[in-house]
Order: structure tokens, then sequence, then C-alpha cells
């Protein structure tokens, strides 16, 4: 079997003082099952960085780690990253701007990563990239001469071409993703985005689980591979962290009052302004639900260096202090609002002990809170999930409540809807989502994708090219 190199941009030594993100979730579930090289940044900076990437072998994994200077986390990751594809891939183009800078800069560092990871391959390894940060890197490994078998997983929405051609350098965008083996994406619909984007659409040959078309003479392969989570794993470890004095402490301080959850990073893409307008709607259109219900939002700090997502830290707590005025008695508070990580396992007490999730982005790729709260569940006593029809975890978990976040109306009546749901209809939509979790599951996930990558279906065209020395650097900064 070919040793799997998984690339993301910021790589984490696993702890146990926070949940992981999907990203690393999933990375870890392939490495830890197939062993391997998880390559990235370290999150570290230095205006003089390491010559070669600082290897740690840990379990079955060997991660590899690289700093990168101030200037270039600031224009690559600040600026291309999180300024101008996050917001157009998540359809914010009031939120979307673009610096040619900032723009070489990402180009800059994808080429680093590159030279650096070429220290580190082997010539029959499997190269599988993460994420829009890193969507050139296939191109400057083919150009190091790296002729492995490269795959990328895009866990971000894509978007349709009309809202790319925002973006000056789109068709640029487009090429390099073409220029993988195997694009992965989480949904159909992104996967359609995608294809309206190519030159000649009418080249595209329809496969079970997505589509391929020839390129420069070699075959680019397109799939849907909704990312998943570990069902059997999370169902006992909540069971297990209900017993922990975090989530026994939340318990009792509801004093019997049904609590309302929502976890997610601290993001304008997650919704959380509508969020909150949509329970001050609830408790103003039901006020019968008045000091009996809580809702807690758990959103920690994310990007604190990028302007949109300080002013939407500043939002949230200036509404959450006006409705807890608003509303509060002096033994019930309405929102209790927390910036701050949890471990995992604490977080699936808190998902199991809840009785109602509010997952409602505004856009996402796929949303594995959603999927963890069902995975959480007591199957016996099961909670219900109101779902935003704009994750891409609406198109698998139909028996969630779906709400548009941006119709607070539509979002109370939901809630409404859930507190007052009968046990059997809550077993009924929980069993639908339940099935649904585990047959796309995150194991599910990962070998899908390898087996489309690697397997005898679909050979790399650069697999049976004669070998070359490895080491080859792209021409770069003489600093680095």
């Amino acid at each position: 079997m070919k040793r799997l190199v998984c690339v993301s941009n910021r790589l984490a030594l696993p702890r146990r003082a926070a949940a992981a993100g999907g990203l690393a979730v999933g990375v870890l579930a392939a490495l830890q099952r197939t062993g391997g090289v998880w390559f990235g940044w370290s999150g570290e900076t230095s205006e003089e960085p390491r010559a070669d990437p600082d290897v740690l072998v840990r379990d079955n994994v060997r991660y590899a780690t690289i700093d990168l200077q101030p200037a270039e986390v600031e224009r690559y990751y600040n600026g291309f990253c999180n300024s101008t594809l996050w917001p157009l891939f998540h359809y914010a183009a009031g939120r979307f701007h673009y610096d040619n800078e900032n723009y070489e800069a990402y180009q800059a560092v994808n080429s680093l990563f590159a030279r650096q990871l070429m220290k580190l391959l082997r010539p029959d390894d499997c190269v599988w990239v993460h994420d829009y940060h890193l969507i050139p890197l296939a191109r400057y490994l083919r150009q190091c001469e790296f002729r492995g078998p490269i795959g990328f997983f895009l866990h971000i929405p894509f978007p349709p071409l009309q809202v790319l051609r925002v973006l000056p350098s789109y068709d640029e965008i487009v090429r390099d993703l073409c220029l993988y083996d195997l694009t992965g994406f989480q949904t159909e619909d992104d996967l359609r985005a995608f294809e309206s984007c190519l030159e000649q659409p009418h080249a595209l040959v329809r496969t079970p689980n997505g589509s391929r078309f020839e390129l420069g003479g070699r075959t680019v392969k397109l799939g849907v591979y909704p990312i998943g989570v570990d069902a059997d794993q999370i169902g006992p470890a909540a069971a297990g962290a209900m017993r922990e004095e975090t989530v026994q402490r939340l318990i009792a301080s509801l004093l019997g009052r049904k609590l309302i959850i929502g976890v997610d990073r601290l993001d304008y893409t997650k919704g959380l302004t509508e969020r909150f307008a949509a329970f001050e709607h609830f408790l103003t259109t039901f006020p019968d639900s008045q000091g009996k219900v809580t809702f807690l939002q758990i959103a920690p700090l994310s990007r604190a260096d990028v302007l949109a997502y300080s002013e939407i830290r500043m939002a949230l707590e200036q509404t959450a202090g006006r409705l807890n005025g608003r509303f509060a008695e002096a033994d019930w508070t309405p929102v209790r609002y927390l910036n701050r990580n949890f471990s995992h396992a604490t977080l699936m007490g808190l998902l199991r002990a809840s009785h109602v999730a509010l997952v409602t982005p505004v856009r996402d790729g796929m949303n594995l809170v959603a999927k963890e709260f069902v995975a959480a569940q007591d199957v016996d006593d099961p909670g219900v999930l109101i779902l935003s029809p704009l994750a891409g975890a609406a198109r698998e978990l139909s028996g969630a409540v779906l709400a548009n976040p941006y119709d607070k109306r539509g979002t109370a009546l939901a809630l409404q809807t859930a507190l007052t749901m009968p046990l059997g209809e809550r077993r009924r939509r929980h069993e639908q989502m339940l099935d649904a979790v585990r047959r796309h599951d995150i194991h599910n996930w990962y070998r899908e994708f390898l087996r489309d990558l690697t397997g005898e279906r679909f050979i790399s065209p650069y697999a049976s090219a004669a070998p070359t020395p490895l080491r080859r650097s792209l021409p770069g900064p003489s600093n680095r």
C-alpha cells in the first residue's frame, strides 16, 4: 500500500484540551488507520524559519511542520485565504477583498510548501491535499517532478461561476484544481458549481460518484465525498461524558429547564447574529417559554486578528447582553454565551444533554456539529436538530427540522416545533439521521476518497513515468 501523506495549511498535534475541527478529525482518522505523514504550518512565525521541516513521530503518524514569516502569515493567511477565498467561497461578496500582493503571497507560500514537502516525499507516496489554502500545491509539486498520485479535498463550499468571477484570478484557481488526479467536494451542489466553471463542460463523463474528463492527455476525476464523524465512537463517549463534572453542573444549573445548544467557531458564516435574533423573536412570540428554556452558545474565538471576526464578536456580546437584560429574571438567564474551548468528550456530553441543537449557518460546506449531535443522542429519548438548508449536512439529514437562518420568524417556529415535538416523532427523525451518519461516517469518507485516488479503477497518469530525483526545487526565494 502506498504511504499516505496529508497536507493542510495548519497542523496541530493531538491534544486533549480542545475539540478538533472537521479537517483535523478527518486527517487524523485517515492517518491513524493507514499510517503516514501529516505536513503543514506549525502555527508559529519566525523572521528566519528553520531550513528543513521539524518532524515528530507520535503513534503511527509522522508530524512534519514548518514555520512561516510574519509577513507571509499576514498576506497569505489573513489576506488571501481569509479575506478573499473564504468569503467568496461562502457567497459573502460584501466581505470579499482582493489585493494582488496577497495573491502573490498565496502563490509563494504554496511554492514553499511544495519545496519543503519534497524533502520528505518518496516516489511512491500518495499525497492528499486539504482545503482552499493549498489549491495551487499540485502544480508546484508537479514542477518539482513529483509523479505520484495527488488528490485534493475542499472542505468548504465551492461557488458557481457567476460568483467565482468576482475573483480576478478565478481562472487560475479553476486551472489548478484541474491539475489534481482527483478533486473532491462535500456535496453534489459543490461539484456542479465547479463543473459550471470548466471551459468544456460537454466533455464531462458522468460516473456513479461524480464525473471525469480528459485534460492534456490525462484523466481528471471529480467526486462527492461528504465528510462524516465516528458515530460508533461518539455515542458511548457522549454517554460516558454525562458523568463529567462540567456536564453535571450544567444539568443541575438548568433546574429542569430545556437546553438549546449551539456550538460553532466564532465566524460570520455560522449565522450567529441571525441565530440570536431568532431566539429573541422566539421568546417574544412564545412568551410561555420564558423561564422554561436556556440557550447555550459555545463560540470559541477564531481568526481574532481579522477585522470581520472582531466585529462579529463585539456584536454578539452586545446582543447577548441586551437580550439577557430584556428577558432575564432573578433566577433565570436566557442566554449563556461562552467564548472558550471544551474537550471533545465534554462537548459530546453537552450535546447529549441538550434537547435542541441550533445549527444554522448562512453557508457551510458540511457542518460536523450537526452529525455529532445526532450521534451523541440517547436513542430512547433523542433531542431535535434544527438545521440550515444552507449547510451541506442538510443533504443527508432529512430528519432535521429545517430553518433558513435569515428567517427569524421561521427559526422561532422551528424552535417551538422542536421543543414540543412528541417522543415518537423525535425517535423517527433521529433514526433516519443516525442511519445517514453511520452510512457516511469518517472512515467511509477517507476510504472512498483514497480508493478512488489510488485504486485500480483510477490509476494516476504519472505513476508509470520514469522516476526522477525528488529533492529538486522550484525557483524560489533564496533566503528560504
